[in-house]
């Protein structure tokens, strides 16, 4: 038989869905299982959005163009404007998703063998990505105990070799929530300049945040205008992770032409998610409110309710809607399987994603899981309390 790429034996499988089908034979069982694992939002998509969908008016559903199509990324230029992101049409391509958008500028941007920098806990698809573009990762930890605040520059500076092109940054951050600070925005400014490098920065979380202080995009920082690829999507945001819309923005003209390339020879995005996606941008003050509003609750509600249960741990995420806890288990992986599969509270279980996932380095993340705050509050009430009860009858527990 022959044998399969490199590249898809070191692909990794991902951390949010590779319990699937422990959860779907619970399900078949008739057990409730508390869908605590993945960043699908529950709260309904903009009604201006599905109209928009409802009412199309064309004979041919026909290829958009590569770059997608002129009026969505002319409406996403006043979009940006709100905050502060001064960009034109021109600066903007439109991609099958924050994925593809990821994918594009590595593909663009890094050789294979070339190595960027990214703070960890991250992203798992960030590796997935890396390992198609035959790039290197090279992780800098940061700690639950510390909030997950951005490591120190001379940890950086330590991994920084010739084959280094980048760092790559998600603020806010999946999978800690951890939003960056002024101090840290500029400390990753002064890295990319003095040793001129690409900065990637994740960004479709911006419209969830939860400090006083002002949001800061990669965009805002002077002196590296050049340098800065941003990463967004509509489907955080706009509870459209269906449509697979996303945009990859930058003032670098040759990164832009070298992304056209790989945008022509997967022909167009999708003109369907474009239509919808654009509409969006017309949802109401008041939808976006509601919509931040009722995440800022059930952040309380949940890193109260986890932080009560006996030997739980997890910083007050000031970001996007997850959060990463730290529990009572000998191993997070294990726990995570063994609530799907062995274990369930009058016909209820949790499903979470083992934080191991979105590390690199061996052995982090052993006792602890993503949670993402996608459900409403009485359901998250009923998975924290199955949590607890989980908890009390793992055979794995650590007193």
């Amino acid at each position: 038989m022959p044998k399969i790429s490199e590249r898809g034996i070191l692909m990794p499988a991902s951390p949010i869905r590779k319990l699937v089908p422990l959860a779907n034979a619970a399900k078949s069982k008739g057990i409730k299982v508390y869908h605590l694992n993945i960043g699908q939002p529950d709260l309904p998509t903009p009604q201006i959005a599905l109209d928009s969908l409802k009412n199309i008016d064309r004979k041919v559903l026909e290829y958009s163009p590569s770059e997608g199509i002129l009026s969505f990324r002319t409406k996403l230029v006043k979009y940006y404007k709100k905050f502060n992101i001064d960009v034109n049409v021109d600066d903007i391509i439109i991609t099958t998703g924050g994925s593809e958008a990821v994918l594009f500028s590595f593909m663009s941007c890094l050789d294979p063998g070339d190595e960027i920098i990214v703070p960890e806990p991250a992203y798992a698809n960030y590796m997935a990505f890396a390992i198609s573009a035959g790039a290197i990762i090279k992780t800098i930890p940061s700690s639950i105990n510390e909030g997950f605040a951005l490591p120190s520059v001379e940890k950086f500076e330590a991994l920084i070799t010739e084959k280094t092109k980048g760092i790559l940054i998600c603020n806010p951050n999946n999978p800690t929530g951890y939003l960056y600070t002024q101090k840290e925005m500029n400390q990753i400014r002064d890295l990319v300049k003095k040793y001129n490098l690409f900065l990637f920065s994740d960004e479709v979380y911006r419209e969830f945040c939860y400090t006083g202080a002002p949001y800061i995009s990669a965009f805002h920082l002077q002196g590296i205008e050049e340098n800065v690829i941003l990463i967004d999507s509509v489907s955080k945001r706009y509870s459209e992770c269906g449509i697979r819309i996303g945009s990859l923005v930058t003032k670098n003209k040759e990164v832009r032409a070298s992304v056209m390339k790989f945008c022509q020879a997967r022909l167009s995005p999708p003109l369907i998610g474009q239509i919808i996606a654009e509409a969006s941008l017309d949802a109401s003050d008041e939808y976006m409110l509601d919509i931040y509003n009722e995440y800022v609750e059930r952040r309380k509600f949940l890193v109260d309710g986890l932080n009560r249960i006996p030997g739980c741990y997890t910083p007050i995420p000031m970001g996007a809607f997850y959060t990463v806890a730290k529990l009572p288990v000998d191993d997070a992986d294990k726990f995570c399987a063994w609530c799907l599969s062995e274990f369930e509270y009058e016909g209820q279980t949790v499903m979470m994603a083992p934080a191991s996932g979105f590390y690199t380095t061996p052995d982090l993340g052993k006792n602890e899981v993503r949670i993402a705050y996608v459900l409403k509050k009485e359901d998250l009430q009923k998975a924290l309390f199955v949590l607890g009860k989980a908890l009390e009858a793992y055979p794995g527990r650590v007193l």
